[in-house]
């Protein structure tokens, strides 16, 4: 009985690890402002919270055909992701012309300090609006 009530709440507790992962990473992808950074926070999403809700639901069902088949699913994930993510992140790269020269722009805005420099925020607003 003791034992039941362990392995409910350690699959309540990984359930609640996947739901913030997945909403963490749904404000990522709304908030982020470039592609590149919207995949990386999407990837997440897919790798961490998919393995957290489907270890909670191994969990649940114990050691059992289901739960074979969660952890299959859990490992074809596990390499479907990164390598779509990386694939797509790929192709961003080499069709956007843009991508370089903003990552520049964004470079030069941090000082050395790690803060942004107010004159190099002015020199990107200029860039803009030419």
């Amino acid at each position: 009985m003791i034992l039941e009530w362990v392995r409910f709440i350690l699959a309540g507790g990984c359930f609640a690890v996947g739901i913030v992962f997945m909403i963490l990473s749904v404000f990522g992808v709304n908030r982020l402002h470039h592609a590149l950074n919207r995949m990386h926070a999407a990837a997440m999403g897919d790798t961490l919270g998919i393995l957290f809700v489907f270890l909670g639901l191994m969990l649940i069902r114990g050691f059992s055909m289901s739960s074979l088949k969660l952890f299959l699913v859990i490992l074809f994930f596990w390499v479907a992701s990164p390598v779509s993510g990386h694939m797509i992140s790929r192709l961003e790269a080499m069709t956007d012309e843009d991508l370089g020269e903003m990552a520049v722009l964004e470079f030069d805005a941090i000082g050395a300090d790690g803060e942004e420099s107010p004159i190099a925020g002015e020199e990107e607003l200029e860039h803009e609006s030419v």
